[in-house]
């Protein structure tokens, strides 16, 4: 059973940081987003830092602020020479992974750059896993690196699937080489951000990683897609084997059992 939606973007004012591929035309208040959970039994669930508003993460952390910990966590994007006391700052607020957004040609970083390695082994000495978006021909060949140089990775939307085939997937086959304790999870989300349909694919990873590692996340508001998202539809398509529970409270510390509807209106919006 799913109870937490794993990914999601929340802000309040709509205002790019630097130059941007795409800027939404409102904002997605977290009073929004709650209202969805409770209209359908969630317990909480994950928001991520939005790619428009670069490193500047004081509208994810606003919302976390408000927020019980143990039904929400946050997603945080920094620079590769974040410092020490920055990345324990953020799990001390409620941040419990990093995100690197690498579509549409963004360089990846090199696990073996000293930089780099000093950066990732910042991030475990602060707690924190890493979540990746990144096309699965790209994802492929830095997959086992970054598998082991971190505690915990995260792959967003699926890997971004190419064939329609799952057992030609590129990133799927270097899955399949890693071995068995890697600690790879993958949130099935945003089907919609990838080129081929994904039903095959959720269930070829079910399989393979086991249905505790999945997670589920709506990616409301759904930026760029929003005429063909459909909240209820995305989360009904998923496979009922599928559990979140193990992984919610594994990566992001969200031990909640009931829904946040079946708490009092005037406390769904605020930490207890």
């Amino acid at each position: 059973m799913i109870g937490f939606d794993a990914h999601v973007h929340v802000y309040d004012q709509v205002a790019a940081i630097g130059r941007v591929r795409y800027l939404p035309d409102r904002p997605a208040p977290l009073a929004d987003w709650l209202d969805l959970l409770a209209a359908h039994g969630l317990k909480g669930g994950v928001i991520v830092q939005v790619s428009f508003l670069g490193t500047d993460n004081r509208m994810m952390l606003d919302a976390l602020e408000r927020l019980d910990r143990s039904r929400f966590a946050g997603v945080a994007v920094v620079d590769t020479d974040a410092a020490a006391g920055e990345l324990s700052g953020l799990r001390a607020a409620g941040v419990r992974g990093l995100r690197w957004n690498l579509v549409a040609g963004a360089p990846v970083p090199d696990p073996a750059d000293p930089e780099v390695r000093r950066f990732l082994g910042g991030m475990r000495d602060a707690g924190l896993h890493l979540e990746i978006q990144l096309e699965s021909s790209r994802l492929a060949p830095v997959l086992a690196p970054l598998a082991m140089a971190v505690d915990g990775l995260v792959i967003d939307h699926l890997g971004l699937p190419e064939a329609a085939d799952p057992a030609a997937e590129p990133w799927f086959q270097a899955l399949a080489a890693l071995p068995s304790d890697h600690g790879v999870h993958v949130k099935a989300s945003a089907p919609y951000r990838s080129r081929v349909a994904v039903d095959g694919h959720v269930a070829w990873l079910a399989q393979r990683l086991g249905p505790d590692r999945i997670l589920w996340g709506s990616d409301w508001p759904h930026t760029r897609h929003e005429a063909r998202a459909d909240y209820r539809g995305l989360l009904d398509r998923l496979p009922p084997i599928l559990d979140d529970a193990a992984a919610a409270a594994r990566l992001y510390g969200l031990t909640a059992t009931t829904a946040i509807g079946d708490q009092p209106a005037k406390n769904r919006h605020t930490a207890p």
